[in-house]
């Protein structure tokens, strides 16, 4: 697994969510904030964005708009139209897909909103150098495009095994929402994860922490790795990750940790193993100077990841 979706599997707390939202004008809708990160896909009519502070904004079929913290935004068929608060209708527990329908006299607009349930006291150095508020265009990223297309069909016809394909193709549309925001962000010289996952020194570093978390890295092995002394690779992977390797080697293995106790019932002892600690008393003392419990407490607090 590569490190961007290897990341965001372990932050991972929870199913993702969608809504189908077909409107019609005039119309405009009040997003909630949510524990969460979301977003909102234009798949057919006219809409702007509303953000609480700034101009809006115009979409264009296609786009994408991603809130990296959930936070409140509008959006409407004109900066004039009159918001109404999103409700999904008879949206049941566990349920992954909802139905939102405003009428009116105007034309048709069909959106997709979305919510992602990701650890936020543990975010990943990624979304944190992401802006709050992301606006992409259809034609920055085919791919990002054309799975909004596709999920805009599946939505429409409802076809048999919708329930399945609809949230591979939501979880799909976080990745390559990231892609391309790195995409669009990789020839500028700013620092951060976007220029360490390209980086060919860096990057191969960062894959091999997450191929073998277990291992006793150190940083010599690693600047050996990435053709670089010591010094050198310590300080380009401080510059370019935000903190050094070995600190990101442990936040990594907690994080991988988290998402074992939350999703398997394995003994503490081959957790301890599988995260790189030979002892469980380690492990533990570890674990909760990252967390503030105890790992077992952790494993009985956490709800698991719905089917």
């Amino acid at each position: 697994m590569d490190v961007l979706t290897d990341a965001l599997t372990a932050m991972r707390t929870g199913p993702t969510r969608s809504a189908r939202t077909e409107v019609r004008a005039p119309w405009g809708l009040r997003f909630p904030a949510v524990g969460g990160t979301t977003f909102h896909a234009l798949l057919r009519g006219r809409c702007w964005i509303l953000p609480p502070d700034g101009d809006p904004v115009p979409m264009a079929p296609g786009d994408v708009v991603f809130l990296r913290h959930g936070s409140t935004v509008s959006l409407a068929d004109d900066p004039a139209s009159p918001l109404t608060d999103f409700r999904p209708a008879g949206w049941r527990p566990g349920q992954v897909i909802g139905r939102v329908d405003v009428a009116g006299p105007g034309d048709r607009s069909l959106l997709i909103c979305g919510a992602y349930q990701l650890g936020r006291s543990r975010p990943h150095p990624l979304l944190t150098a992401l802006p709050d508020l992301l606006h992409l265009r259809a034609d920055e990223g085919p791919g990002l495009a054309a799975t909004v297309a596709l999920l805009g069909e599946e939505l429409e016809q409802g076809r048999p095994g919708q329930d399945g394909v609809v949230p591979a193709l939501v979880d799909a549309m976080l990745l390559l929402i990231l892609r391309t925001w790195i995409d669009r962000v990789s020839g500028t010289e700013l620092p951060g994860w976007p220029r360490a996952l390209t980086d060919p020194a860096i990057g191969g570093a960062l894959i091999g922490l997450h191929d073998d978390p277990a291992r006793a890295w150190t940083v010599a092995e690693l600047g050996d790795r990435a053709g670089l002394s010591r010094s050198a690779f310590a300080q380009r992977f401080t510059e370019l990750v935000g903190e050094p390797p070995l600190t990101y080697l442990t936040w990594w293995r907690m994080t991988l940790a988290g998402r074992l106790l939350r999703e398997s019932d394995a003994p503490l002892s081959s957790v301890a193993q599988q995260v790189g600690y030979s002892s469980e008393f380690a492990f533990a003392k570890a674990f909760k100077r990252e967390f503030g419990i105890a790992p077992g407490r952790y494993r009985r607090e956490q709800t698991p990841l719905a089917a």
